[in-house]
Parts: C-alpha cells; structure tokens; sequence
C-alpha cells in the first residue's frame, strides 16, 4: 500500500486464533490494520495442557507474533494492554495512546469463571494462558519432589492427589495427561514413590463427560478413564477450594494439594462506552454478521462473542474462531465496497478429543470414533493449524521421543509469576475494573 493512498483503519484487539486469522486475512488488502496483544507472542492453547503436563516445553506452544507478520507490510502490532474503547468516537486507549479506527474487531477472548465461588478463584489453578501452564507445572513437579520425601502418610497422600474440576475436553485431556506423566516419568525419576500412590480425581457437574460428544462416545470416554485409574465423579459440584483441597456438593471433602480448575468461561470483555450487551456467559452479544447491533462498524468474534438468533450450536474451539477470523476480513472488504453481509455460518469439519494412553474419541459427519485413530488425528489435526513450521517440527520431534521412549524431557521447575494471576484477557475486564480443537 503506497503512503499516497487513501486508507481506512481497522484495529484488532488480541491476537489469538480469531484476531491473528483477522490480521492475516487482511494482509496486503488495501487498509491499515493495527494488531495490540498485551504478549508479543501467539499461544497455541489447544496444547496448553501439554505444557502443564511436562510433555511440550512452552516455547513449542508460543510464536512471536511479529514473526508471523513479517511479510505483511500493511499490519502494525502494538505490545500493549488496551484501557478503554470508545465505541462512539471509535476511540482505542492504550497507556502511551489514542488510537481512531474505521472498523474495530474485538477478539479478546474468555477468561475463567468460577460461579461465584471465591474460594476456587484464590486456591485453583486455572488454564487459560501460558503463564499458567507453566505454574501449574511447577506445582506439579514441587508435589512430586515433596511427596518422595515426606513421611507423613496424610500428607504424602494430600500432596500426591490431583484434582480436576469439569469434565469437557480440558478436563479429559489434562486426567490422561497425568496419567501417562505419573505411568511413564514418575517411578524413573522419584524411585521412592509408587505410581499408584498418585489419585487423580475428575469431577464434573452433570451426568456426563465431553457433554458436546454423543453418550456413547461420553460413555467410553468415562470407562477407559476409570480403566486408567482416574477417579471419576459424575454429577458432583464443587462447592469449595481450599488449600488444603475440594469439597462436593454431598458434603465430601477430598483432600488434594493441586486443585486444577477447567470448567467455564466469560467473555474477557474491554471496559467500554457504552458498555457493549451480553448474552450467554458473560459475552458479547452480536448480530449473525458478528457485528455489535448498535456499532456495526465493530465485530466480536470467538470466545468473546455470543452470536444471537444463530442456527447453528457454537462452542468457542478453534476452529470457530479461525472462521470467523476469514469471515470479519471478508466482511471488512465487503463493507467498503457497500455490498451487504451475509450471516456467519460455521462449517463443522468435526470434533475431536484425546483421552491420552493412545485413544481419543470424535465424530466426523455421521462416524463416530473411538480409540487409537482418533488421538492419532487429534495429533496430526492440531499439528497441522499450528501456525508456524518451526514450531510443528519440535513439537513433532518431542511427541516421537514422549511415545516410542515413554519420558517426559520437560520436567524443569522455574520460577514465574503468582501462580493465581489470571492473564487470560488481552486487556483490563470491565468486572476488574467497576482469555485450534
């Protein structure tokens, strides 16, 4: 775009799946695009598990957003935690300045929700960002080097019991995940602990795991879990976390020393004005074109976005999200050529979920899947929508040496943030102030 060239601004806030698909789709386009993340890196949080697990490193789950912007001359990205948006003035406040925009995409995505249980928001781990990922495994692996040490029965069991709250495909992934750590690096590294000492508990609220899967594949997924020893609990709600551990909605309290939180989200939503409607858990509520109904010149999209009178059951995965990245830049261009927008619609390639131990479930159109191909194209799914070569040959690499040799190379304890600082929302939440499957 030469600088002699009449222009219309669009700014992008966060650059996760939705947001970074956005900017690239809008490359070499004749606009301005301005990209602001509060990181200068893209994480890929399908995998975010992976790293809480000991089983990718966090530099495998991340890329440099500049890196993946090199070649598009027409974007800018801007490191910085967005303060407030003016959807009248079309006004972006960032901390050192004022930014005015033709069209504003907003994908900040989804930051944890705890329902209103306070204790849960100081005392769980929650999953939503890299920082977390590695706090969490840091917590982990201090358990275990603790626990091979401590006498104490009570406390040794206390310190060897993992608890994960919610039963969806985080939830899922995350029990496999410990179970291969525990089976496969466990008794090599700490010779003095019993594998079977460790408890994995996975408690989820309704009657089933993976709720957006068939009951049969609920089914198999509940029976191969308890099969690999996690302790499955159906129908039991958390009603408090302490540090000391969890108790249910029966009055049973499960001591544990890591309480990993993976169930529910909000909209990490800007502080606006006006503040935009919400819809279904805390989000943005849109037209079907993914435009705020009373700024059309602004769009929400992916975990921020709650989609009104839509056909069609969206659950903020990836690939939502990455459609509707393309979808806003079609939109955009269609915009400034005055042709109207037709509605969002998502095409469901299908659904997968790894349980670990090598099987997975999915469904495909009308197939569904069950055991070894599935966690095999869950890999290969999640290999190919990374976005960068780089990263897919290392993660390649690391996945052959984890399932021929059986061990984990990224078992290192580091020092990071509170391990309770939630940076899930690319910028300041409206509640602090009055986060590909």
């Amino acid at each position: 775009m030469k600088p002699d060239q009449p222009y219309n601004r669009v700014v992008i806030v966060g650059a996760g799946f939705g947001g970074l698909q956005a900017a690239q789709s809008l490359a070499h386009k004749a606009v301005e695009v301005i990209l602001i993340d509060r990181h200068n890196y893209h994480s890929f949080i399908p995998l975010l598990y992976q790293v809480a697990t000991a089983q990718l490193a966090p530099e495998q789950v991340a890329v440099p957003i500049r890196t993946l912007l090199r070649k598009s001359p027409n974007i800018t990205f801007l490191q910085a935690e967005v303060e407030t948006i003016d959807f009248a003035a079309k006004i972006v406040k960032l901390p050192y300045k004022t930014i005015n925009y033709d069209y504003l995409v907003l994908a900040t995505g989804s930051r944890s929700q705890f329902f209103g249980i306070e204790s849960a928001k100081k005392y769980a781990f929650p999953l939503k960002t890299l920082v977390h990922a590695i706090n969490l495994r840091n917590h982990l692996l201090s358990c275990f080097e603790q626990g091979e040490r401590e006498l104490n029965v009570t406390e040794r069991q206390k310190l060897l019991t993992i608890a994960i709250v919610g039963g969806g495909a985080t939830g899922v992934e995350l029990a496999g995940s410990l179970v291969e750590l525990v089976n496969d690096a466990l008794h090599r590294d700490y010779p003095r602990l019993d594998p079977r000492e460790v408890t994995i508990i996975l408690v989820q609220s309704g009657d089933r795991l993976l709720p957006e899967f068939s009951p049969s594949l609920s089914n198999y997924t509940v029976k191969k879990l308890r099969r690999l020893g996690v302790k499955v609990m159906l129908q039991s709600k958390v009603t408090t976390v302490t540090s000391q551990g969890l108790e249910i909605d029966d009055g049973n309290f499960f001591s544990a020393a890591t309480v990993i939180w993976a169930v529910g989200v909000t909209g990490a939503i800007p502080r606006s004005f006006p503040f935009p409607q919400t819809g279904n858990k805390g989000k943005i509520t849109v037209a079907p074109t993914l435009q705020l109904t009373r700024y059309p010149e602004a769009f929400a999209i992916g975990d921020l976005a709650h989609v009104s009178s839509h056909d069609q059951s969206l659950s903020g995965v990836a690939p939502e999200a990455l459609q509707q990245g393309v979808y806003v830049a079609k939109a955009i261009k269609k915009m400034l050529q005055g042709k109207p927008l037709p509605p969002f619609k998502y095409f469901n390639k299908g659904r997968l979920a790894i349980i670990g131990c090598y099987c997975g479930v999915g469904k495909i159109g009308i197939l569904k899947l069950r055991g070894f191909f599935p966690w095999f194209f869950w890999l290969a799914v999640h290999l190919v929508y990374f976005p960068n070569w780089r990263n897919r040959l290392m993660i390649l690499m690391t996945w052959l040496h984890t399932y021929i040799i059986r061990d984990r190379a990224m078992r290192f304890i580091f020092a990071t943030t509170s391990r309770h600082k939630d940076s899930s929302s690319q910028i300041k939440s409206h509640q602090n102030l009055s986060k590909i499957d």
